[in-house]
């Protein structure tokens, strides 16, 4: 079977990021129900509530690379430029050699304040420093994938704005280059905060782009921005995975079941896995149209960059999928005025994923606002064979890094973050 990244029934790749662009480009999110400790938003608050307007204004140029080759090229092109904007000792906060440890345990599903990140916040930076770091994600994403990431994001600051944590960490995202920009050797791009930690590893001299690992989250489910418009980061992973579940012949569903949905995580980021197997039903006991369906759903983590890059992943995820394994909790319809959402992981030989809902908004509540289950979901994309394209091996984090650019990472002060924790697993 060929891989056609267009078909399914949400149809991934045609997915428009026009309103979301022109949503968070109105201005700040909309901050009705605020409470007066919210109002009275420190100066530094201000600047993080603007990350997802400026990423939106960071895509204005936009790059329409369909090879992998052309989307080095541009990422490269467009870290540089960032570079070039930075003192001296921001150089050396964002810049890491290629194989160094701390790029296994600087990102994680907690909140800034539990798991150090690597590089610089950009809330540290100026605008133009700041509209140059997002352009890096943008010349690096596809139009789906940057309207996924400017949504979580946007999310995140929606919740700071408007709900009752007093987790100062949210809206906050970092930036680190492990290795120099480069189109003909291999560097890697690590973007993220809390619900979100991008790990790319760009390679020119193998015409290659892996993002194992990744992790995607998104809390709440939808939010308004100040122009009215409603944003939902996870619609279209929801929709791809209901298409795969919906295709489904209820002895197949019977199999694929495990019942109600878990918050737990297997291999959350930060920790070393064992990657599990044969839970629920494999690739060989689906029709040509399911499995293609399913690879749609995992182009979600795996084809985040052009076409190319996307294509020749799913081909090597497709080679091992009669030996891939599917299972499913919680609901059965989308409907996220139903139940407490819904978890499912796929396990293979070369890929990866955990889809957990959350059972609790971690103190994260916006009265009228999904913000647990169906609306606080912790996702991990792995490949067993080529996470960080090699160049590291995951470490175990112990709930801190040391910052400091390319020195190696050493544990800093901080234990494991607790359960009770905000965003926590």
């Amino acid at each position: 079977m060929g891989i056609d990244t267009q078909s399914g029934s949400s149809g991934r790749r045609g997915r428009a990021l026009t309103a979301m662009v022109s949503a968070l480009l109105a201005g700040s999110l909309v901050l009705g129900g605020c409470s007066a400790a919210d109002t009275a938003a420190t100066a530094t608050e201000s600047t993080s509530t603007s990350v997802a307007a400026t990423a939106a204004t960071a895509s204005a140029a936009g790059t329409d690379a369909t090879t992998t080759a052309a989307t080095i090229t541009d990422s490269t092109a467009a870290a540089e430029a960032f570079l070039a904007t930075l003192t001296d000792e921001q150089r050396e906060q964002v810049l890491y050699s290629y194989d160094d440890e701390t790029k296994t345990i600087s990102w994680s599903n907690f909140p800034v304040t539990f798991v150090d990140r690597a590089g610089v916040n950009l809330d540290d930076l100026t605008e133009e420093q700041k509209t140059a770091a997002l352009a890096v994600l943008d010349a690096l994403l596809d139009d789906d994938a940057y309207a996924t990431v400017t949504g979580i994001m946007g999310g995140d600051e929606y919740l700071h704005e408007n709900s009752s944590s007093t987790e100062d960490s949210l809206g906050q995202y970092y930036i680190a280059f492990f290795g120099d920009p480069s189109d003909t050797s291999a560097w890697e791009i690590q973007f993220g905060g809390h619900h979100l930690g991008i790990n790319a590893t760009l390679d020119g001299a193998a015409d290659a782009i892996t993002f194992a690992p990744t992790h995607l989250g998104v809390q709440p489910a939808e939010y308004t921005t100040a122009d009215g418009t409603t944003v939902e980061p996870f619609d279209g992973i929801y929709t791809d995975a209901f298409a795969f579940y919906d295709s489904l012949t209820d002895e197949q569903k019977a199999t694929l079941y495990q019942g109600e949905s878990t918050a737990a995580m297997v291999c959350a980021p930060g920790s070393t896995c064992s990657f599990p197997t044969g839970t629920g039903i494999s690739g060989a006991d689906l029709t040509d149209e399911q499995r293609q369906l399913l690879l749609n759903l995992i182009a979600n983590w795996a084809g985040m960059a052009d076409e190319q890059t996307t294509d020749a992943q799913l081909a090597e995820i497709e080679a091992t999928l009669d030996t891939t394994y599917v299972d499913w909790s919680g609901a059965t319809t989308y409907d996220t005025s139903q139940g407490d959402g819904i978890s499912f992981q796929i396990s293979g030989p070369t890929v990866y994923v955990e889809f957990a809902a959350q059972l609790g908004s971690a103190g994260a509540d916006v009265a009228g606002v999904t913000t647990s289950g169906w609306g606080h979901v912790h996702t991990i994309y792995r490949d067993p064979t080529n996470d960080y394209a090699g160049s590291a091996t995951q470490q175990e984090a112990t709930g801190g890094v040391g910052g400091g650019g390319g020195a190696p990472g050493g544990a800093a002060p901080g234990g494991t973050p607790p359960a009770g924790a905000p965003g926590g697993n």
